[in-house]
C-alpha cells in the first residue's frame, strides 16, 4: 500500500529537512519535498485540492516545516491537507497556537503548566505596571510572534523596557513583558516531544554576555538527563497545544521547570548532535504508527458499513 509523504519546506538542503526525508525513506515512505509557497489551492464543487506545477498533490501524510515568515500561507496549505484527510504532523491549529506566544502561555497556564509571569502591553503608558507585575527589572521584553530568539530582549531598567515596548508598538508588533528567571540566565532545556513522549533532550548555553541560548545564535549544546518533572511538563505542554512534534523550551527555575515556549518546527541538528538520538527516525516511526492506526480505523468503519448494508 502507498506510503507517500510530503515535507513542506522552503529549503530542501536544510539539515532538518534532509534528515526527515532520509529516515522517512528508510521507513518505507516515498518522499517529496515541496515549497509551500509554490503550491496552489483550488476549491470547487469537488472540494479543495492542492496542485504543484499544475499536477494534483496526492499523499498519505505531510510534515510541515513552516517558517515564521510564511506562517499564514503555510497554515492555509496545511489546513487544506487536513480537510483532504491527510495525516499532518503538526496540525494547522497547533502551528498557529505555538506561533502566538501569548495564546500559547494562556493555554498552558489554564491547564496548570508552569510558565513565566507574562503581561501583554497594549500601550507604552502601561509598561511600568506590566514590568512591576512581572517582578520588576531586569525583565524580558519580547514580541508575541517570532522564532529562534528574534525580537527577544533583556531590559535592565524601567526606561529600557519602555523604550523597547515603544519601538515594538511603532513597528506594529505586540510586545510582552515577562518575568526574568535569574537562575536560568543564558541557559535552558530543549525537550523534543514526538507522539506524546520525550525522545531527546539537551541543555543550551549562551556564549559570552548573550542571555538567549538558541543554537542558531551560537549557543553551545550538551546532553542532559531530565527528571520526571521536566519530562511530564514537556509532554503536557505539547499535548495542550495539540502537537505531534514539539520542541519544548524550559527554564530551570528554583521552583522547577518553567515552559518558555513551544516550537512546532524544531530544528534537529543541535539536539541530534547533543543527545546522540536519531530524532528523525523517531518521527518516521511515529508517522508509521499514525498511518497504521488510520488504516485500521478505516477498515473497521468499512466493515461496519458493509454489515449495516447487509442488514
Amino acid at each position: 500500500m502507498d506510503r507517500r509523504l510530503v515535507i513542506l519546506s522552503r529549503g530542501r538542503r536544510l539539515y532538518s529537512t534532509r534528515r526527515l526525508a532520509e529516515e522517512a525513506r528508510r521507513a518505507g515512505w516515498s518522499v517529496r519535498i515541496l515549497d509551500p509557497l509554490k503550491l496552489t489551492v483550488v476549491v470547487d464543487e469537488k472540494g479543495g485540492r492542492i496542485f504543484h506545477r499544475g499536477w494534483p498533490v496526492v499523499c498519505e501524510a505531510v510534515i510541515p516545516r513552516i517558517g515564521f515568515s510564511i506562517t499564514r500561507r503555510g497554515v492555509a496549505i496545511v489546513r487544506q491537507f487536513e480537510q483532504m484527510g491527510v495525516i499532518v504532523l503538526n496540525s494547522s491549529q497547533a502551528i498557529q497556537q505555538s506561533r502566538d506566544k501569548l495564546l500559547a502561555s494562556q493555554l498552558m497556564a489554564d491547564a496548570g503548566v508552569p510558565v513565566p509571569i507574562t503581561a501583554h502591553v497594549a500601550a507604552m503608558e502601561d509598561t511600568n505596571r506590566a514590568v512591576t507585575r512581572a517582578g520588576g527589572v531586569p525583565c524580558v521584553v519580547k514580541a508575541t510572534e517570532g522564532t529562534q530568539g528574534s525580537s527577544v530582549f533583556l531590559a535592565r531598567s524601567y526606561a529600557e523596557a519602555r523604550q523597547l515596548v515603544q519601538q515594538m508598538l511603532e513597528r506594529g508588533m505586540k510586545p510582552l513583558v515577562q518575568k526574568y528567571i535569574a537562575e536560568s540566565h543564558g541557559k535552558d532545556i530543549r525537550a523534543l516531544v514526538v507522539g506524546g513522549r520525550v525522545v531527546a533532550a539537551m541543555r543550551r548555553k549562551a556564549i559570552g554576555d548573550e542571555f538567549r541560548s538558541n543554537f542558531h545564535l551560537g549557543g553551545r549544546v550538551e546532553s542532559v538527563n531530565l527528571s520526571e518533572d521536566y519530562l511530564n511538563v514537556a509532554v503536557s505542554a505539547a499535548n495542550i497545544l495539540g502537537m505531534d512534534i514539539a520542541g519544548v523550551d524550559m527554564l530551570e527555575s528554583d521552583e522547577g521547570p518553567t515552559v518558555l515556549e513551544v516550537n512546532s518546527s524544531p530544528g534537529l541538528e543541535g539536539i541530534e548532535g547533543a543527545s546522540g538520538v536519531n530524532v528523525a527516525n523517531e518521527i518516521a516511526k511515529h508517522l508509521n504508527a499514525r498511518l497504521d492506526a488510520q488504516r485500521t480505523q478505516q477498515s473497521i468503519e468499512e466493515e461496519i458499513a458493509l454489515m449495516n448494508n447487509e442488514d
